[in-house]
């Protein structure tokens, strides 16, 4: 979706309490700071809340238990709805009894086996019995009967196997001893889905975020879990660059990961998208495409294709409706089964062919009427036709907004039921999203909707990097539309901090704290690698602020202030942050240096231009060097979408601010 340009002046601050808790960070645990303690979920005896900010300590790999305390239950992510520690631990020998039902599939097997053997096993034994104290693990891929394995097993670990089913996508995750004290582990879904995203929180159990790692030793734990709306995902939908394969393909593990489950395949520079819509793919595009869709397929993500034929259609056409329908087909014999028609960022103040007008007249409202006919026809002759097919998707023209038009009133009159209407919010880009606008927007659309939320996507503001995590939602609006999906930026790597926080936040939004989760999608990038995660961090804040948060490096922003006002030890930890900062090129991990390498060396001759400026203030330093630092840094430059230069940013009004300040003081 096409946006209108950033605003200047992006605001500044932080609080004093922020200043003073930096401030002890620095001083006494090193840029870092202490892990920091879980938290009691309220209402439930002994239960663990997972929302910290720092993540856990690291693990040395070592597994004696006479020389170490019992392993605690780890932050998780996205949070759990209930997580019980239970008595004891529960030890992952050299073999493994693996049991499953039917239904289990190959993913779920592969990722608990991945996660076994990285626990230090060297033998799945699949549909074995356990032998004496080794390991059982069962899965199940429904809800357990009284008779089934997975229900004999939780009852001998004392836990009452499920009555109810729990919603799609959900699971437990039992791991305990019995009476006589073998080891099991039992991972019961809701469905298939919900196996595989408890195949995904084990595999955190051993190998926590954050950690060095992993764990042969776990912690004895009752979990249960399930999403809080139906589709949680990426809308990969920005003007300029397209992601590569490579980064499709990583990104959809990615989002298998993190329990995301859609993946809305609309990238602009795609030809036979949008140019080229009528144009069946050549073969070789064809079968890449293939490729994302059984990974997607693989990976319980559902991978949905969005044609826009906008630009040229002629509504009444009926040869149109055939060449869009038989690209469908085209796209359908690949393996996808979920299809959208976007119909957004296009001009409806005229018709692409004369017969449009002389069947539907002129307005909005006959806009609206054309594209209801048109969409009703692929609902009918495509999706309707066809078993296993998702209802059809469409972005409207008027795609943000909540108040009622000609245009939305004569959409919702006439659209096929079954069709989802996605919806940006009140704006383009959204500063923030009420549960009330969305219920409004489907009041007026008159069709369920899904949340095509602009956010981190930059393409609007080029220049900037949009690390800061996904906020400004009201913890109520998952439950009051079909889904949320996250249009992110042209940096694919880059984008995993953000898209991590939107998927603990559709997870479980009342348990969602904006940065913690964060800071934990940072600690999944540097991979247990401490200097790592202190330059993103240090980063990360430099390249925060959006029109989500408009505030800017408040971190920085606090520890400069507190340097100006001479408290004590803020230089100190100024110049820890600031030398974090110039070093994060050399530090952060080679995925992400290569998504964000102009923000990096824009980041580095800053912060050196900023050391530079606290000598020259303190009576050394060289003024002359800190200010060809200071243009090296104004240098940096990207191209956009449209093929303009455009300045690079980082930290703009604390970095900058603080350089001119410490110069004029000389």
């Amino acid at each position: 979706m096409r946006q209108l340009p950033a605003p200047q002046g992006l605001l500044l601050g932080a609080a004093l309490a922020v200043v003073g808790l930096l401030l002890a960070t620095f001083l006494t645990d090193g840029p870092d700071g202490p892990p920091a303690p879980g938290n009691r979920e309220p209402g439930a005896t002994g239960a663990i809340r997972s929302s910290t900010t720092a993540p856990p300590a690291p693990g040395d790999g070592k597994n004696d238990s006479a020389a170490q305390p019992p392993p605690s239950v780890p932050v998780l992510w996205p949070t759990p709805r209930s997580v019980r520690p239970g008595r004891g631990t529960v030890r992952i020998s050299g073999t493994v009894a693996l049991r499953s039902d039917s239904g289990t599939d190959e993913a779920t097997l592969d990722t608990v086996t991945r996660t076994l053997r990285e626990a230090g096993v060297h033998q799945v034994r699949y549909g074995d019995s356990p032998q004496r104290d080794e390991l059982l693990l069962v899965i199940a891929s429904e809800t357990p009967r009284p008779s089934d394995e997975a229900s004999i097993t939780l009852r001998a670990l004392g836990v009452e196997p499920p009555k109810q089913q729990l919603p799609p996508g959900g699971y437990t995750l039992t791991a305990g001893t019995d009476a006589k004290a073998r080891p099991r582990i039992v991972l019961a879904g809701a469905d298939p889905a919900g196996a595989f995203h408890a195949a995904q929180t084990l595999a955190q159990l051993v190998r926590p975020v954050g950690s060095r790692a992993p764990r042969a030793t776990l912690p004895a734990v009752h979990i249960r879990d399930w999403p809080a709306t139906g589709t949680r995902g990426i809308v990969e939908g920005f003007y300029g660059t397209p992601w590569t394969q490579r980064q499709r393909l990583d990104m959809l593990d990615f989002a298998a990961r993190w329990k995301l489950n859609t993946y809305i395949y609309t990238p602009k520079d795609d030809p036979y998208l949008r140019a080229r819509w009528r144009d069946p793919y050549p073969t070789a595009r064809l079968t890449t495409l293939g490729t994302l869709v059984r990974r997607a397929t693989t990976n319980h993500i559902t991978f949905v294709y969005a044609l826009s034929p906008g630009p040229s259609v002629c509504y009444s056409s009926p040869a149109d409706t055939a060449a869009l329908i038989g690209k469908f087909r085209q796209l359908w014999d690949t393996g996808v089964r979920a299809f959208a028609v976007p119909l957004d960022d296009i001009d409806i103040s005229r018709w692409n062919c004369a017969r449009d007008q002389s069947a539907y007249g002129t307005g909005t409202a006959a806009v609206a009427r054309a594209q209801a006919a048109l969409l009703n026809r692929v609902q009918r002759e495509f999706g309707g036709t066809r078993r296993g097919a998702a209802p059809l998707i469409t972005v409207p023209t008027e795609y943000a907004g909540s108040r009622p038009s000609a245009y939305k009133r004569s959409l919702a009159a006439r659209l096929d039921p079954a069709v989802t209407v996605m919806w940006t919010g009140t704006r383009v880009v959204s500063p923030a999203l009420r549960t009330a606008q969305a219920r409004a927007a489907r009041a007026a659309y008159g069709h369920p909707v899904l949340v095509w939320d602009n956010y981190p996507v930059n393409d609007y503001t080029p220049g900037h990097l949009l690390l800061g995590p996904y906020e400004g939602r009201d913890r109520t609006l998952p439950g009051a539309v079909a889904g949320l999906t996250a249009n992110p930026m042209n940096q694919a790597t880059a984008s995993a901090p953000a898209l991590f926080s939107l998927a603990a936040y559709t997870w479980n939004p009342a348990e969602y704290r904006p940065g913690a989760a964060l800071d934990a999608g940072l600690a999944t990038l540097a991979a247990g690698d401490p200097r790592a995660l202190t330059a993103l961090r240090a980063f990360a804040d430099v390249n925060r602020a959006s029109r989500v948060d408009a505030v800017q490096a408040p971190e920085l922003a606090a520890l400069t202030a507190a340097y100006w006002r001479g408290d004590a030890g803020a230089g100190k930890a100024l110049r820890a942050r600031l030398t974090a900062l110039a070093e994060a090129s050399a530090r952060v991990p080679a995925a992400f240096h290569l998504s964000a390498s102009p923000w990096l060396a824009c980041a580095g001759d800053w912060a050196r231009a900023a050391l530079g400026a606290m000598a020259v203030h303190e009576g050394g330093g060289r003024p002359a060097e800190v200010r060809a630092l200071r243009e090296a840094a104004r240098g940096h430059t990207v191209v956009d979408w449209q093929g303009r230069t455009r300045e690079v940013e980082v930290g703009a009004g604390v970095l900058d601010t603080f350089v001119a300040r410490a110069l004029a003081r000389t």
